[in-house]
């Protein structure tokens, strides 16, 4: 028996014990959280995706698999072979080909589709918050004069800023930038989230920075920089969110509404009232 037929046997057999099968796609602490959280439950069968953009992603207690699938054809393909009950779209809010591809696979093989997506930060009267549409829109909204800059953006969208030289860059990522940026004055740091905001506040000071770009993406666990930004006036350009696609898929904000949500799901219908 080939290894595709012994994993759909597989599959197989744990529908007939009533196992739930979940894919999560991932990349998010929600998404790493949620995958624990069903990986110690017996009624579920949890594999968390991830696309591969990190060499060490964070440990997890539930099987995982790395790399692409081949956009949403390939991502049904998998679906139906694994005979998967619920697709779980926990990617980064910026992820949008990623949600796009989860839309259209669930379409494809009729599988129930839930996302799980953090609300975006808001505004209090006290940020200096400039809302700009990319990375190029936030190297046009520094301006001309030298600043100093904290990139928090991750590596792979900082590319833009090499063609501002004039300003001294903090860039922070979870894995080293390679190659650096073409820039003479840029300070590079690695890091994992969550980051504590006395933790950020002390950062900020020390590299005297007056300017933030970053994404609102939302969550506790990179808040802590923009919560220092407000106490120590310093400007934050945000980069707008894409927006979600179109889809009919029950949306959820925190990991504990996700559980409560297949739990509701898979209950007896005389639980559910039904």
């Amino acid at each position: 028996m080939d290894s595709q037929r012994g994993d759909a046997a597989v599959c197989a057999m744990a529908s007939a014990r009533g196992i739930r099968r979940i894919l999560i796609l991932g990349g998010t602490l929600e998404a790493r959280q949620l995958a624990d959280r069903l990986a110690a439950r017996a009624d579920f069968a949890v594999t968390l995706s991830l696309a591969g953009r990190t060499a060490a992603p964070a440990p997890t207690a539930a099987p995982t698999r790395v790399g692409g699938f081949g956009g949403a054809e390939g991502l049904a393909r998998y679906l139906a072979a694994n005979l998967i009950d619920v697709l779980i779209d926990a990617t980064h809010p910026y992820a949008a080909m990623i949600s796009a591809n989860a839309v259209r696979a669930a379409a494809i093989v009729r599988v129930p589709l839930l996302a799980l997506r953090r609300p975006p930060w808001v505004a209090t009267v006290d940020d200096r918050w400039t809302e700009v549409d990319d990375a190029a829109g936030a190297v046009a909204a520094l301006g001309s004069a030298p600043r100093s800059v904290f990139l928090a953006l991750g590596r792979q969208e900082i590319a833009p800023f090499a063609a501002a030289p004039q300003h001294r860059y903090l860039i922070r990522s979870v894995e080293p930038v390679t190659p650096p940026l073409a820039v003479p004055h840029a300070v590079y740091l690695t890091g994992r989230g969550p980051f504590r905001e006395t933790a950020e506040r002390a950062l900020l000071v020390e590299y005297r920075i007056d300017a933030i770009v970053a994404k609102n993406s939302g969550g506790t666990a990179t808040y802590g920089k923009i919560v220092a930004a407000r106490a120590l006036g310093i400007e934050v350009m945000l980069l707008r969110r894409p927006p979600a696609p179109d889809t009919t898929a029950d949306t959820v904000e925190s990991v504990d509404e996700a559980v409560a949500w297949l739990d509701h799901k898979f209950a007896p219908a005389a639980a559910r009232g039904v």
